[in-house]
Parts: structure tokens; sequence; C-alpha cells
């Protein structure tokens, strides 16, 4: 049996302990030992990217806000799926998972870093939605935690609230698209966004290809050109 080997290790804002860990080839992120995400379950983070950038239109140019890097998959399939003249910009809250990923994970997407069209921030994806102003975004990916109502990071439930739901409204071309990834079904999130003048989807996910049945959701939201 090939063994199990413990990468590195850093702590969360709040004190958690979250790890990156190799076995047989493959890669973990662990939160305070419980498994976060992993390269052998990735379905769900590149349908995220799939349906995030899936304009009725081609958007020469388009500018895309990924939050969170993860295992870089959802940045992966984001890059394939525009063109040479887009920009991606990637929010990671911890510095060690860019480290990590440059380092580490080279040779699985941390290699995809360097790409001319993509940019890093080390910050929370918030303020970056919070500062874009007059240049907005064609599309946002959000894979920050595990939903609007369950959070790893207490922080992150002010994206899913009416004031961060107007903020990246706002922060969004017309016609431009969000994509938020939830551990489960979330009803009255899928309202809120219809009211704050989004057209909503809710696409079911699996976790992994072989996977019985879809246990986790993406909720699309697309800007309207005005709320009704």
């Amino acid at each position: 049996m090939k063994p199990f080997h413990n990468l590195a290790e850093t702590r969360t804002t709040n004190g958690s302990r979250f790890s990156l860990h190799e076995h047989n080839g493959e890669f973990f992120f662990k939160l305070n030992g419980t498994q976060l995400m992993s390269s052998t379950a990735t379905v769900s983070e590149l349908l995220l990217a799939d349906l995030a950038c899936a304009f009725p239109e081609p958007r020469p140019g388009a500018r895309v806000l990924i939050g969170g890097l993860g295992l870089g998959f959802s940045l992966r399939r984001v890059l394939e799926l525009v063109g040479p003249g887009a920009a991606v910009r990637v929010a990671e809250l911890l510095p060690e998972v860019v480290a990590w990923n440059r380092d580490f994970l080279r040779g699985l997407n941390g290699q995809l870093l360097d790409d001319p069209r993509v940019e890093v921030v080390t910050g929370d994806v918030f303020d970056c939605i919070k500062a874009a102003g007059a240049v907005r975004y064609d599309a946002i990916l959000l894979d920050v935690d595990n939903g609007p109502t369950s959070f790893v990071q207490p922080q992150n439930s002010r994206l899913y609230g009416r004031n961060g739901v107007a903020l990246i409204r706002r922060a969004l071309e017309p016609g431009g698209r969000v994509a938020f990834w939830s551990a489960e079904a979330e009803p009255a999130f899928r309202a809120s966004l219809a009211r704050a003048g989004f057209f909503v989807e809710e696409i079911a996910a699996k976790a992994h290809e072989r996977a019985k049945r879809c246990a986790h959701r993406i909720y699309v939201g697309e800007r309207k050109e005005e709320i009704a």
C-alpha cells in the first residue's frame, strides 16, 4: 500500500488546521482532519466554470473573477473556455494555498498561475467584488465555502446576504453571470437571487463521475438589465 503523505499545513483566520496531502498521485485538502476537496472529485468544480462562462454570445476580452483557488480545477476550465484576450482574477484568502499550488501542485494545475491572462490576489474575494467599480466582470465563480447557510469561515456569510448579493450584481456587466457552489439545496437562496435582479438556475451536481446521486448544487444568476 502506498503511503499517505502530509505535505504542508497552515492555520485559517479562525485558527482551524488546513492541510495538504498526497496519496497515490492524488491530492487532498483537509480542514481539521476532514477532507474538504480532492483531485479525485472535480466534477462540480468543472461544472461551476462551465455554467459561469456559458454566455449566450461570445465575449471577447471577458473579465472573470474566481473566488477560491483550491486545487485549480475551476481555473483550468475557465482558461479553456475564455479567449486569449481574457483577464482572469483569482482571489485566494490563504497565501499558503497559492504557494502550495506553485510548489507541490505545479504538475496538477499550479502552472496555470503563470498564464499571462491570470492575476492572483491574496485576499478575500468579497473585497474584490466590493471594489469592482466601473470595471465590472462578465463572470464570477464563488466556491469559497459550503454554501449560503453552512460556513467553514463565518465571514463568508456576507457574500450570501442581501447586501452581498446586491454587490455581486453591481460588480457584473449586464447579462453577466455568477455561479455559487453549494454543498446542498438552498431554496431560500435561490429566491433571494431572483429578488435581487437575477435570472436564476439551480443545477444538481455530482461530487465525482461515479456518484449515483447529485449531492451538491450550483446556483447560477444572470444579471437582468433592470430589477423588475
